[in-house]
C-alpha cells in the first residue's frame, strides 16, 4: 500500500510568550524570556518560585462560558490553540457533512491533565466532604478528554483518542496523527498537546526530584541551555496544536501547506525513571531511525530544534547523541533550544516546539538560544547564541524526550522541497 504524504495546514499555539503563533514567534525572534515570579498561587514556601507562566490569557474571549467552566486551565489552552490552527488551515468543521467529519480525526493530548482542579477539588473534599466535588471533576481532569471535547464541540466524527508519554507527548500524538493519514483512517487529523502544571504541587514534586532551577534572583536567565552553570530546568505551560491533511486532500480544497510532515523515529533508553542515558544512545538511534525511515541525509537537516532543557546531564546527552549521528554534519547544523525562552512545557513543549521548526523552516530564520553566558565545553555545537540566523532551511528536526526514557523525534521539510529533490 502506498503511503500518503502528509502536510501540516494549521497551527495554533498558547505559550508563555505569545498567545497566537505570530506573537509566538515575534518574541522567540526577539529572545524574550517568558520566565517571572509565579503569579497562580502563592510559591513563597517553594524552592522555585518563578515558572514560564501563561500571560494575559482570558479563555471567555474564544470560549463559551458554559464550556470554560467545565474545562481545566490545559483545557483552556488547547481548545483556543484548536481554534487558530483550524482557523489558519482553513476550516470551519461544523459546517462539513457527516461524510466528510468521519474523514477527521483528533489527537490531542496530555502528560499531567487537570491537576489544578484534582488540588482545588481535593481541598473541597478534606475540608467539606465528598458532597462538595464537582459533578464535572473527573472530565476536567482525565487526559483523552482534550480529543473528547475537541470532537464534541467541532462534530468530529472519526478517530479520537489521547496518548501520553511525559515530555514526548506531543511528538507521540503527532505520529498517531500522520499514521493515522498514511494508514488512510482519516484525511484530516487535529493534534497536539496541553499542560497547565504551574501548581503547588507539582512544582513542588519537580522540586523534590532535583529537577528545576532555583535561580530565583534571576528568573529570566534561569533557563540556560548548554550553560556551564544550568541548574535545572524551568517549568512552564501552554499547548501547540496542528492540523495534519493528506497532500490529496489539501491539494483538493486548495489549502496552502506549511510544511510536509516527513517521518519519525522512536526509541527507549531503559535505562533509568528520570535521567538520560548518559551518552545519549537512545535519543541517537531515535535520530537514526528517523533519517532512515523518512530517507533523509544527514546532510539534508538544515536545523535541529533539540530538547535541550537545560539540565545537567540532559543537555550533554543530546549533544553527544548529534554528533554520533550526524558526525561532522553536526558542525554545520543550528541546534537550538527554545526552551531558553518558553521554559519546558511539559508535554506541551514537542508540539509547540514542531510549530517553532515549521517557522523556522518557513521563514529560513532561527532564532537565538539565550542565557549561554559561560559555555559548558561538553556542549560544543553550534546553538546559535548571538541572535537570529537566516540560513536555507531545507528540512529540519526536532526532538523530544519524556521521563520513562521515550525518545522521539520528527523531520519537517519546507513545502515542496521533497519533489524539487526528487526532481533534480
Amino acid at each position: 500500500m502506498d503511503q500518503k504524504r502528509v502536510l501540516v495546514t494549521g497551527m495554533g499555539a498558547i505559550t508563555p510568550i505569545g498567545n497566537t503563533v505570530t506573537e509566538f514567534w515575534d518574541h522567540l525572534l526577539k529572545g524574550q524570556s517568558g520566565a517571572a515570579p509565579i503569579t497562580g498561587f502563592d510559591a513563597s514556601r517553594h524552592a522555585t518560585q518563578f515558572a514560564c507562566e501563561v500571560k494575559h490569557f482570558d479563555p471567555t474571549a474564544h470560549l463559551d462560558r458554559k464550556l470554560v467552566h467545565r474545562l481545566d486551565r490545559y483545557g483552556h489552552y488547547a481548545m483556543v490553540a484548536t481554534q487558530e490552527a483550524l482557523q489558519q488551515a482553513g476550516m470551519d468543521l461544523t459546517s462539513w457533512t457527516p461524510a466528510q467529519r468521519e474523514r477527521v480525526g483528533v489527537v490531542i493530548s496530555s502528560g499531567i491533565g487537570g491537576f489544578q482542579t484534582v488540588e482545588q477539588q481535593t481541598a473541597l473534599f478534606q475540608q467539606h466532604g465528598p458532597r462538595r466535588i464537582s459533578p464535572f471533576y473527573i472530565p476536567m481532569i482525565i487526559t483523552n478528554m482534550l480529543s473528547g471535547i475537541a470532537a464534541l464541540e467541532l462534530g468530529i466524527l472519526g478517530p479520537s483518542y489521547s496518548v501520553a508519554s511525559a515530555c514526548a507527548t506531543g511528538n507521540n500524538a503527532l505520529f498517531d496523527a500522520w499514521a493515522l493519514i498514511q494508514l488512510g483512517y482519516a484525511d484530516v487529523v487535529v493534534t497536539g498537546s496541553s499542560d497547565a502544571c504551574v501548581t503547588p504541587s507539582i512544582v513542588a514534586g519537580f522540586n523534590a526530584a532535583k529537577a528545576l532551577s532555583t535561580r530565583n534572583d534571576d528568573p529570566t536567565g534561569a533557563s540556560r541551555p548548554f550553560d556551564l552553570d544550568r541548574d535545572g530546568f524551568v517549568i512552564g505551560e501552554g499547548a501547540g496544536i496542528l492540523v495534519l491533511e493528506s497532500m490529496e486532500h489539501a491539494q483538493a480544497r486548495g489549502a496552502a501547506p506549511l510544511a510536509e510532515v516527513l517521518g519519525f523515529g522512536l526509541s527507549t533508553d531503559a535505562y533509568h525513571m528520570t535521567a538520560p542515558e548518559p551518552e545519549g544512545a537512545g535519543a541517537a538511534r531515535a535520530m537514526t531511525d528517523l533519517l532512515r525511515r523518512s530517507g533523509l541525509r544527514e546532510d539534508d537537516v538544515d536545523y535541529v530544534n533539540m530538547h535541550g532543557t537545560s539540565t545537567k546531564l540532559g543537555d550533554i546527552a543530546e549533544t553527544k547523541a548529534l554528533k554520533k549521528v550526524f558526525g561532522d554534519h553536526a558542525y554545520r547544523l543550528k541546534a537550538t533550544s527554545t526552551k531558553s525562552m518558553t521554559g519546558h512545557m511539559i508535554s506541551a513543549a514537542a508540539s509547540v516546539e514542531a510549530i517553532a521548526t515549521i517557522l523556522c523552516i518557513q521563514h529560513d530564520r532561527v532564532p537565538p538560544t539565550i542565557n549561554r553566558a559561560t559555555p559548558d565545553p561538553a556542549c560544543d555545537l553550534d546553538y546559535n547564541t548571538q541572535g537570529v540566523a537566516e540560513i536555507t532551511i531545507r528540512s529540519a528536526v526536532s526532538n523530544s524526550f519524556g521521563f520513562g526514557g521515550h525518545n522521539t523525534s520528527v523531520a519537517f521539510a519546507k513545502a515542496g522541497w521533497r519533489d524539487d529533490v526528487h526532481c533534480a
